[in-house]
């Protein structure tokens, strides 16, 4: 992950939803919670560590994988699932969606879903543009996948080289009542397809360890975003970027 991701966001066109029904950024609920979700993993050394701290609050979430990465890792995959949580789509790798051509995302996006479905036992209902990118007929191409795109709002800045209180702090900028926050539990790479420089020197588990308190002193719980919507409706708005 880069600056790129923020440059995406602030390119990124966004609206109240029209023809389109849009992404999903947010939960309406009553329930004090949010979203936490993890893209780029899974990843030894990273996954693991972010899922004892989950296991050690009680925290839901839902991990966004790339294939690449599900292919060489498996049982950290099934390490996810096997703890209860949500696993959804990232892409069979990093690139931008909308540099590559229009076909190969759709295939893609219908390959890599019942390619992971198989992996994970599990249905997979969501998936999240690397980046952030899209543009709508990337959008029209994951959506007749069967797959919803969703975007975040609060980031923990985990691809960054900043300082750990700022990522900390930065994870509660913007922070409410079924908020998705954008986290990290690994770090794609020039294997991946992203040409994003050097991972940070980050202890992911002790990140997670300090955001999960942040928020429990705030009165909110993390929930992966199925656990969300049992109580909830999704909120969503159109976003796109090339």
């Amino acid at each position: 992950m880069s600056t790129s991701l923020v440059q995406a966001a602030r390119r990124a066109v966004r609206r109240s939803a029209g023809t389109l029904a849009g992404s999903a950024v947010s939960v309406r609920t009553h329930r004090p919670e949010v979203v936490l979700t993890f893209d780029d993993g899974p990843e030894p050394g990273g996954t693991d560590r972010v899922l004892d701290a989950l296991a050690q609050a009680g925290a839901g979430a839902t991990f966004f994988v790339l294939l690449g990465r599900v292919r060489r890792y498996r049982s950290l995959l099934e390490e996810v699932v096997a703890a209860g949580h949500e696993v959804a789509l990232h892409g069979a790798d990093h690139r931008a969606l909308p540099t590559l051509p229009a076909a190969d995302v759709a295939r893609m996006l219908r390959a890599g879903k019942a390619e992971l479905e198989d992996a994970a036992g599990q249905p997979v209902r969501w998936s999240r543009p690397p980046y952030g990118r899209q543009t709508v007929r990337n959008w029209r191409a994951a959506t007749s996948a069967g797959l919803l795109p969703v975007l975040w709002g609060p980031t923990t800045w985990d691809w960054k080289d900043v300082p750990f209180e700022q990522r900390v702090a930065r994870s509660q900028r913007g922070l409410e009542t079924g908020s998705i926050v954008l986290a990290h539990d690994g770090f794609a790479g020039p294997e991946d397809g992203a040409c994003d420089g050097p991972p940070p020197e980050l202890d992911r588990g002790r990140m997670v360890t300090a955001v999960l308190e942040g928020y429990a002193e705030r009165g909110l719980a993390a929930r992966s975003l199925g656990q969300a919507l049992e109580a909830g409706e999704l909120v969503r708005e159109t976003w796109f970027s090339r």
